[in-house]
């Protein structure tokens, strides 16, 4: 007996898909240039100079394992703040506010920054690297290595 009673499972359209990943990237870099000017004036008022953010990930998990804060050539500790960035949601067209921690807002963007130049950094072989904010240039750098596991096959006949 057949169970006439399921919802059909839409069709995948790759034209409509797309499109929406083309608004969202959009949406993404419209909230980009606010977000950098309200964490690089954070930082500045706090008088960090440099903020470096490490990320590695390999067999499709990935994290940020550590962010380190420079004052001139002295480490020194994220002050204890809360920003408000922008957020965009894959699939809605409105901008969310919310509040984070100076730490989380920098990682957030860093986890965004990835998501936007190389979505699936943490599948597979993986990917691993760093974000280096200079905040008297006011930039964001990307150094980003990919893992790539490679094969070479030979066959000789004699």
């Amino acid at each position: 007996m057949t169970d006439n009673t399921s919802t059909p499972v839409p069709e995948l359209d790759p034209t409509s898909w797309l499109a929406r990943e083309q608004e969202f990237a959009k949406l993404c870099d419209s909230i980009r240039p606010e977000n950098k000017a309200t964490l690089f004036e954070a930082l500045a008022r706090a008088g960090i100079t440099l903020i470096v953010v490490n990320f590695d990930g390999y067999g499709d998990s990935g994290q940020i394992e550590d962010i380190t804060a420079n004052s001139g050539d002295k480490a020194v500790d994220l002050p204890i703040v809360s920003l408000e960035v922008a957020r965009a949601e894959w699939g809605s067209r409105d901008i969310a506010r919310v509040t984070f921690s100076m730490k989380d807002a920098i990682e957030q963007l860093a986890y965004d920054f990835l998501r936007e130049t190389h979505d699936g950094w943490e599948n597979n072989e993986g990917a691993y690297g760093d974000f280096v904010f200079d905040v008297a240039e006011r930039t964001i750098t990307l150094n980003y290595n990919e893992r790539i596991e490679t094969s070479e096959y030979t066959q000789h006949f004699y």
